[in-house]
């Protein structure tokens, strides 16, 4: 008896739909071709490897942050890449947060220039700031600026 093909589909907006379309090995070319679709042409990436999604803090009481997906790139370029459905007030200040792990990384022991490979965090929400409601754009790029509005 020959059963009918059954179709299935994934929400990729809950935890489980996203890392299992974004975040396996097999799937590798779909994250890269999404964070392609994000970055501006210059910093266009060609392969990444994945890299734990749990990172824990320099002591037993420091806070651990645990991401959707971790990966990075073959020049150095870490990206974290996070799914979140239920809007959550502090989400850019986890961000923030989330964002110095791959930086404290990058340190070297002994003798090191201190120079860093660029961090880049993808938020994929399924809600919108408060602060950000009325605004017809559905990506925001945010850089590090000076005073006089340069970016540092």
């Amino acid at each position: 008896m020959a059963f009918p093909l059954q179709e299935k589909y994934v929400n990729l907006l809950t935890d489980f739909g996203f890392k299992r379309v974004f975040g396996t090995e097999p799937n590798k070319q779909l994250l890269i071709d999404f964070l392609n679709t994000l970055l501006p042409a210059q910093h266009r990436i060609q392969s990444v490897s994945y890299k734990s999604t749990e990172n824990l803090g320099n002591t037993p009481l420091d806070r651990k942050a645990i991401f959707d997906i971790y990966c990075q790139a073959k020049n150095g370029d870490r990206f974290i890449v996070e799914i979140q459905k239920a809007k959550q007030n502090f989400f850019k200040d986890r961000s923030v947060y989330y964002a110095t792990f791959p930086i404290q990384e990058q340190a070297l022991k002994g003798n090191w220039n201190y120079q860093l490979t660029p961090v880049y965090t993808v938020g994929v929400l399924d809600f919108v700031f408060d602060d950000h409601k009325h605004d017809a754009e559905l990506l925001h790029t945010v850089t590090l600026k000076n005073q006089h509005c340069e970016v540092f």
